[in-house]
């Protein structure tokens, strides 16, 4: 029996497994998933879990509970021979190396942060890719103003109350507006603190927000979060980041002692680890079926895949594209183990979305029809719940969305993990 590995297990990588189940018969082929995360994470959600208005658990939905006839496997991908057919992963937790044979595999390792190399960048900024960094940023902001509230130093209360993200993409975009919401919630809870000290600061290194969507929505988006009080400078980038602060190509330093980088993303690097044909910026390059070119049974999706778009180009690096490239893959798939032919993957994108906050939002509908205002907030809102997986998932959100309509955000500050590490140092 054929043994089909699809490694990642984020939105294309589940969707892969998903439709395999269901198309191929009981005895067919072998169906083996491998991820680091035990759960799918919901990303277009994750700045609302930064902001505290929606709870962790509720944006992941475990991979378990999705797939049936698909063997699970925790571990951390280490090698892919793609001449020997095999893959070495190490399993997260008991830290046992295990060497899997496949027939065909599948790679949907998705993407991580890019920092393009800039000086002190990786070290003293934070990250917005996964669960853990929402949630530690989200602990982070509370702590900032907790400290702030403490101090009597003038200028390092500036640094504490400066908020400063880098990247005018949709992810910068929406962090921005929800840090705005999460500040303005609570900053009665903190006497000695005032809303005008708290400054949030978006940078883009392009001449708008929002680059390669109609320009509309770049202006808009600008406009709303501007009026709300955040700071926007385009056109002008990051040379370098330190522990206080970062420096722009025109020369002006912003002190700052939260930095959240949001400016560009990557291929996972276990891609670049491997003999597949790559882009430059190191994606895996595939046929217009999602057959990695020149290399017999290996496909590749997603973020880590750069797929002909059929109109010119590569398909862009969007869950939208992932979830619909995951079904497609598998009928192909399907197809080889069944001696038939492949289809070319196409699909126009439905349009993109960016919530700015306070029931604001803009939408690119298609036909390139923009949306601004409360309209597009809700269906923004009514898009994401829906596309949200599972019956459960979707009633939690909804709760807190609607708790968040009548109570503030949340102020306490989780230190998971910091008595332990206080007990060992003891000890030690």
């Amino acid at each position: 029996m054929p043994v089909i590995v699809i490694v990642g297990g984020g939105f294309a990588g589940v969707a892969v497994a998903r439709r395999l189940e269901q198309r191929l018969h009981e005895n067919e082929a072998e169906i083996v998933l491998i991820s680091r995360d035990n759960f799918v994470l919901f990303t277009p959600m994750l700045p609302e879990v930064t902001s505290g208005e929606l709870e962790v658990r509720h944006v992941v939905t475990p991979i378990r509970e999705q797939l049936h006839r698909t063997r699970f496997i925790l571990a951390e991908v280490e090698k892919i021979d793609v001449e020997q057919q095999t893959v070495t992963y190490r399993h997260v937790l008991t830290g046992l190396v295990v060497e899997l044979h496949y027939d065909q595999l599948v790679l949907a390792l998705g993407s991580s942060t890019s920092t393009f190399g800039l000086p002190g960048v990786a070290e003293n900024t934070w990250a917005l890719k996964t669960l853990d960094d929402a949630d530690a940023l989200r602990n982070h902001l509370v702590w900032l103003l907790e400290l702030a509230d403490t101090i009597n130093d003038e200028a390092r209360r500036r640094r504490l109350l400066t908020i400063v993200v880098v990247g005018g993409g949709f992810t910068g975009v929406e962090t921005a507006g929800e840090i705005v919401e999460l500040f303005r919630s609570v900053i009665r809870f903190y006497p000695s603190l005032r809303r005008d000290e708290i400054k949030v600061i978006l940078i883009e290194a392009a001449p708008s927000l929002l680059l390669g969507l109609p320009p509309k929505m770049g202006e808009y988006a600008r406009r709303i979060l501007e009026r709300r009080g955040v700071e926007v400078l385009t056109g002008d980038g990051v040379t370098g980041a330190d522990e206080h602060g970062l420096t722009l190509q025109s020369g002006r330093r912003i002190e700052s002692e939260t930095i959240i980088w949001s400016a560009g993303v990557k291929p996972s690097p276990t891609i670049a680890k491997t003999t597949l044909p790559l882009t430059r910026r190191g994606a895996v390059v595939t046929e217009s079926d999602m057959r990695v070119a020149g290399v017999p049974g290996v496909w590749a999706l997603g973020d880590c895949a750069s797929i002909p778009y059929w109109k010119g180009g590569t398909y862009p690096m969007t869950a939208q594209h992932a979830i619909r490239e995951g079904p497609h893959l598998a009928d192909n798939l399907v197809a080889v183990l069944r001696g038939q032919a492949t289809k070319p993957f196409r699909f126009e994108a439905l349009g993109m979305m960016a919530a700015l906050g306070a029931r604001k939002a803009v939408a690119q509908l298609p036909g390139d029809r923009v949306i601004t205002g409360f309209l597009a907030w809700f269906i923004w809102r009514t898009y994401y719940l829906l596309r949200l997986p599972g019956l459960d998932r979707k009633l939690r959100v909804a709760f807190d969305w609607t708790l968040e309509l009548l109570f503030p955000r949340d102020t306490a500050e989780l230190r998971y993990g910091d008595r332990e590490r206080e007990e060992i140092a003891l000890r030690s």
